[in-house]
């Protein structure tokens, strides 16, 4: 993969401000573009204080060689529902980990997408970029490199990168749509569970009703911050706990995991600067219920 941009009407004066204007590459990753010859100015190595004119061509090849030997790879049926040269963007099951841990050293996530990139021959570090737990699916997006890595974590950081779920919630919502706006801590005495607390991190849950049930509801939400458990904890806060979710509610007979799917993400794709969409569809278990 490559950046690249012709310079037009003077506008720029040197590299630099064409690496921080046009690509915004944090100074860190710029170091090392330089040092590894990946900056070209008209196809020759160039630093950041190399004057530029109108026409010239300024690259960035972000095509270096990382080590990924810390994950073992490993052969999992994946679901890929968008590629290109920047990212990989996976519908993950659920039941199965994003990273590996002591519990699920060779069986995660990042250990199938390891084996796909020995197959594709990409030599590149294992990049998730949102997280969903172990029992929650959807969209993963992983990044090959870096550059595009940093630039959709800076988009989250700003609210530009959106993450959109589907729920099924117990009981019936009197409200079709609302805002949760209560802050979550890590519960006391609990590496796992969270709560609401009044000094925890402030959290914020947008969700509307989209169908009623009897007993249950499918609920959309959406997240203006990215807290471990926030849908959980929140609609657990307001009385209608995930169908399944027995950290925050009640076991049922109807699905065997919380019943919570990542199904959209918009954001800017750091290659095009075009908008992106991606969705996936309701996964077998919800549709069972519903």
């Amino acid at each position: 993969m490559e950046l690249r941009y012709v310079v037009e009407n003077n506008k720029y004066k040197d590299i630099n401000q064409v690496l921080k204007k046009e690509f915004n590459i944090s100074s860190r990753l710029l170091s090392k573009l330089i040092n590894n010859h990946k900056v070209l100015l008209n196809s020759k190595p160039s630093d950041t204080r190399s004057i530029i004119k109108e026409n010239d061509v300024v690259q960035v090849l972000l095509d270096n060689e990382e080590d990924n030997s810390n994950i073992i790879p490993t052969k999992i049926k994946l679901d890929i529902v968008y590629e290109d040269e920047g990212m990989l963007v996976i519908n993950k099951p659920a039941g199965i980990a994003i990273h590996p841990s002591l519990r699920h050293y060779t069986d995660s996530l990042s250990n199938g997408v390891k084996y796909y990139f020995d197959e594709i021959d990409l030599k590149r570090k294992i990049r998730p970029v949102n997280r969903l737990d172990l029992g929650t699916s959807g969209l993963v997006i992983f990044a090959k490199n870096e550059y595009i890595q940093e630039c959709l974590i800076r988009q989250m950081e700003k609210g530009i990168f959106k993450k959109e779920y589907l729920c099924i919630v117990c009981g019936t919502l009197e409200k079709n749509k609302g805002t949760i706006e209560a802050p979550i801590k890590r519960k006391n005495n609990s590496i796992i569970e969270r709560c609401i607390a009044s000094n925890g991190k402030p959290s914020i849950t947008h969700y509307s009703v989209e169908k009623k049930y009897k007993d249950y509801t499918l609920v959309r939400c959406s997240i203006e911050t990215g807290r471990t458990h926030q849908i959980r904890v929140h609609m657990a806060y307001i009385g209608h706990p995930l169908l399944g979710d027995t950290l925050y509610g009640t076991k049922t007979d109807l699905i065997s995991r919380q019943a919570l799917h990542c199904y959209k993400l918009s954001f800017i794709n750091p290659a095009t600067k075009n908008k992106q969409i991606i969705n996936s569809p309701l996964p077998e278990d919800f549709i069972e219920i519903l």
